[in-house]
């Protein structure tokens, strides 16, 4: 278990790559990460600023939403966290932490490109911890091809309901049970600008939920109700070294052509969710998307 520790991290010490030669099967899986990615964020300073709240965050096992449920916990918030079964011991070792941190992490197996599954994902967040003041729609699916001919129905299907579906049926679910000063808070990524042409169904959920953002944004500003996204470039998570049309060379320089030279940790991208669930930081942005990429320019 990594701990959490209050000595500065270095961040020009981050693993850059050429990182080992690596490769896993979709959905990937964060125990099998080498090196590990970097979670806990020691150079973080909590203040209470989420003390009491609720949380779920969907794809909360590992990677972003990992970072994100031990940054929760730290600044005083209860979670809930989904995955899929094969995700499970990644999903346990995030309660470990979060428990350790004196709070307290619910387990909700179960696929989200599933509507139902996502209606019961926020039902059972509001029923063990006893209310949903954050969302945080996280998880994603993504694979690579060279050519849209290679995408089948099927996979474009599998992309859209992950991606951005789910978004969709966790808001209209949880907005039933939220309350004024609540946030939701979506995962894009700087795709949606640069949209790389071997992404194409990706880079187009990526799209859309900046879209979907803004006008819910507008749509739930009488309920006072904050949503926002976050638009990460690179991370080291498992969900890159997992797609099957990435070829291990390119792993092994994943993030290098950032401006940064680098993919980010997870624990350098989830202070942001802090900052967008937290009311005392962020009560006059909706609608916003955040970009975190290590230099990336995006509209």
């Amino acid at each position: 278990m990594q701990k959490v520790s209050h000595k500065t991290s270095q961040p020009h010490r981050k693993p850059k790559p050429p990182f080992p030669a690596q490769k896993q099967k979709s959905p990937g899986l964060e125990w099998k990460m080498n090196p590990r990615p970097k979670f806990t964020g020691p150079d973080y300073r909590p203040a209470g600023k989420l003390f009491g709240k609720k949380a779920l965050i969907a794809g909360g096992d590992s990677g972003i939403g990992r970072a994100v449920a031990i940054l929760y916990a730290r600044e005083g918030a209860d979670v809930a966290i989904t995955y899929l079964p094969i995700e499970k011991r990644d999903a346990q070792e995030t309660q470990t932490y979060v428990e350790a941190l004196g709070r307290r992490c619910v387990l909700i197996e179960g696929d989200l490109s599933k509507e139902n599954f996502c209606q019961r994902a926020v039902e059972k967040t509001v029923t063990r911890l006893g209310a949903i003041d954050i969302l945080v729609s996280n998880a994603a699916h993504q694979m690579r091809k060279d050519f849209i001919d290679e995408i089948t129905s099927e996979e474009w299907d599998k992309t859209f309901k992950t991606n951005v579906y789910a978004y969709f049926h966790l808001v209209k679910t949880a907005v039933k049970y939220m309350k004024p000063g609540s946030s939701i808070i979506a995962t894009s990524s700087e795709t949606a600008s640069k949209a790389p042409k071997e992404l194409l169904d990706y880079s187009a959920t990526k799209g859309a939920i900046n879209t979907l953002t803004k006008s819910l944004a507008q749509m739930l500003i009488d309920k006072q109700i904050r949503v926002n996204a976050v638009a990460p470039g690179p991370v080291w998570s498992p969900l890159n070294i997992s797609d099957e049309g990435t070829r291990v060379s390119k792993v092994k320089q994943f993030g290098k052509n950032q401006p940064i030279q680098r993919p980010a940790q997870p624990e350098e991208v989830a202070p942001a969710y802090v900052f967008l669930a937290s009311e005392a930081d962020s009560s006059y942005i909706t609608g916003a998307i955040l970009a975190e990429t290590g230099g990336f320019p995006v509209a």
